[in-house]
């Protein structure tokens, strides 16, 4: 297991950058999500949107769960992406992390069947 002695698992001061240009560029999967996820309203868990983890950006983390929510859009139906976000995964589960992916359409399209999912891991 990967270890790091902070919360943000080693990132950079770039990193931190690009996540802070980032929240104020949220898709719309993300501003809908986000809307369930803030102020602890689900589950009473904490929720950070752009999240920075080693050098890696996650679209929500919770500390609390060591759980990261990623969405990808279409961008990442590439065979070159997925190989990319597969090797992503496996260094941020190196670090106890556990992820769940969804894509932009289910969350646009039924965020209700999202969340129970979402509910069904916190159980």
């Amino acid at each position: 297991m990967l270890y790091s002695s902070n919360l943000f698992y080693g990132a950079s001061a770039a990193t931190h950058q690009k996540a802070k240009e980032l929240r104020n560029k949220l898709t719309l999967a993300e501003r809908k999500l986000w809307t369930v996820l803030q102020n602890k309203q689900l589950g009473g868990y904490k929720f950070r949107r752009q999240y920075p983890i080693y050098k890696y950006i996650a679209d929500f983390y919770c500390h609390e769960l060591s759980l990261v929510i990623e969405l990808d859009g279409g961008v990442h139906d590439g065979l070159e992406q997925k190989e990319h976000d597969l090797n992503r995964d496996q260094v941020i589960q190196e670090f106890g992390i556990q992820i769940l992916r969804f894509k932009n359409e289910e969350v646009i399209g039924d965020i209700r069947e999202v969340i129970r999912q979402i509910k069904g891991f916190l159980l």
